[in-house]
């Protein structure tokens, strides 16, 4: 495999440790081929994203593109059929493709394990470098470390199947430059992992799989496709050994399923349904109206209409067309306390027998402890099938009205989610800067998709008079007290600007973490490369 370096990238970080064995010239060089064939596709699509933003506050209707419903009303179209290691998906770990995070996820018993650079990583540059690594390492079988008190970490002879995410298209990777502009996060992750694994993965058996996040219409699903061929072609791996599952969680999203999986149908391994981004976008889109005002998110469940609408749409729309559906996160970390764990166990059962029963093929959890309450409930519904392809949902019908049905559940929040939510929200920063994207909160493994659908509900309440803003400004102040204390080191002045920036004004911040990241995170030097 020979790539000429004439696609300069230039790095804008110091050296790390073995960051050369990442940073070759030739996967730089790969890059930047990327960059230059799709950064203007990409900027373009980002502008469509702001302009759509706009039309939807101003009233126009969000509906089944009437352009498609040829795509929708063919039956005749289907996905490619499961690749190596992706045929059962019934239990899959999600978590930061950090070195312990990954043996531990690898030997959970999971069948998957998603390496999230995404809302599970903060986009330190150590980070972002360090995962590839990890990946790098782990396909290898070389990743067995012990740390400093003499734990040992070790592979053992059964992995899951690694699935990578991506940053979204939405980020930029500030530490690689190409034509004058930041490289897009999205090909920086995806391109790395590409360059270094595809083949490798290919030659033990199994594949370069992806999960996709934050899409938002068939196009950015097309933007990703073209990626995969292009990619494909350049190092000479066979067009469709690539598999990608987009994750459905943006409102306008749900309206184009079937297209997005048209799109990406050579390359697509199914549907995944989540719970915070999915609501986050609803607010982002709608959080000025009063009829789609949400209370406290802990009483928006997976069973409120217009979620149900959702996840039993998704059902049918994969197996519609031979891909698997992947359901929501069970984000609970069992503790020490017997009662404790059964509750959160318990919790857990519930919440997947109503996806296995609804015909999911498989669901997530954030800790490995929870890896055999998911496989229980899942083997129970499957036994010995991989998945339930042939439950076809014909029973399923789903209009625009049902998707966008939240006001039979809106209402106002509770002090108590009020609080939560600043206090969440506050604490989930607080690691982020610290370069920690997984964080365990009150019981749950948090992401940045926590403290989005935090720091969004705070908005919301505030723009519709629910709360005032005196009431959330004491919270703030006592919470952050509360923070200081317990932690001295936490950025208490950094933390209450961020949060008044992306919580307290009056036009909404789209994210929290291309501002956060640009001011806390970047750590730029001269060029090496």
């Amino acid at each position: 495999m020979t790539i000429t370096t004439t696609h300069h990238v230039r790095v804008l970080a110091a050296p790390g440790h073995r960051h050369d064995e990442i940073l070759t010239p030739a996967a730089l060089d790969f890059v930047g081929r990327l960059a230059d064939a799709f950064g203007q596709r990409r900027r373009d699509l980002m502008k469509e994203r702001r302009r759509q933003v706009l039309r939807l506050a101003a009233g126009a209707p969000l509906d089944f593109p009437l352009v498609t419903s040829a795509v929708r009303d063919d039956p005749t179209w289907r996905v490619a059929p499961p690749a190596p290691g992706l045929t059962d998906r019934r239990v899959e770990i999600t978590g930061p493709p950090d070195r312990r995070m990954a043996v531990n996820a690898l030997n959970s018993g999971a069948n998957v394990w998603m390496a999230d650079f995404e809302d599970a990583t903060a986009p330190l540059w150590d980070n972002i470098v360090g995962g590839q690594l990890t990946l790098l390492d782990a396909v290898e079988r070389r990743i067995d470390f012990t740390t400093p008190e003499g734990r040992e970490y070790r592979l053992g002879e059964e992995l899951a199947t690694i699935v990578v995410r991506p940053r979204g298209w939405h980020l930029d990777e500030e530490h690689l430059e190409f034509g004058g502009r930041p490289v897009p996060a999205a090909l920086v992750d995806f391109g790395l992992y590409f360059f270094h694994c595809a083949q490798r993965q290919i030659d033990a058996g199994y594949g370069p799989y992806f999960y996709l996040p934050k899409l938002e219409n068939r196009y950015e699903a097309r933007l990703w496709n073209d990626v995969f061929v292009l990619a494909q072609e350049l190092l000479g791996i066979p067009r469709g050994t690539i598999r990608a599952t987009v994750l459905i969680e943006t409102i306008t999203a749900a309206f184009e399923m079937e297209e997005i999986l048209y799109e990406l149908r050579e390359h697509s391994s199914g549907l995944n349904a989540g719970r915070w981004d999915y609501l986050f976008s609803l607010i982002k889109t709608f959080g000025h109206r009063t009829d789609f005002l949400l209370p406290d998110r802990a009483k928006v469940t997976m069973t409120a209409p217009f979620m149900r609408a959702y996840t039993e749409l998704l059902v049918r729309t994969c197996h519609k067309r031979g891909a698997h559906a992947i359901g929501g996160m069970a984000a609970q970390v069992p503790g020490r306390d017997p009662a404790a764990r059964e509750a959160a166990f318990a919790t857990v059962r519930l919440d997947k027998e109503r996806e296995a029963e609804d015909g999911f093929d498989g669901s997530w959890v954030a800790h490995p402890g929870l890896v055999p309450v998911c496989r229980e409930v899942f083997g129970s519904v499957l036994g010995d099938r991989p998945h339930q392809l042939d439950r076809t949902r014909e029973d399923v019908e789903v209009t625009a009205a049902d998707l966008l049905s939240v006001r039979r559940i809106s209402g106002p929040p509770t002090p108590e989610g009020v609080r939560t939510n600043v206090s969440v929200a506050l604490r989930y920063f607080a690691a982020w800067l610290r370069g920690q994207g997984a964080v365990a909160l009150d019981g749950l493994m948090e992401d940045a998709a926590t403290a989005e659908i935090a720091r969004v509900q705070i908005w919301q309440w505030l723009r519709h008079w629910v709360v005032d803003r005196e009431t959330v400004e004491e919270l703030l102040d006592e919470e952050l007290a509360a923070l200081g204390a317990e932690y001295p080191w936490a950025p208490v002045d950094d933390l209450r600007a961020l949060f008044e920036r992306t919580a307290m004004t009056g036009e909404l911040p789209l994210f929290f973490t291309p501002d956060a990241y640009t001011r806390h995170l970047v750590r730029r030097t001269e060029a090496r490369a």
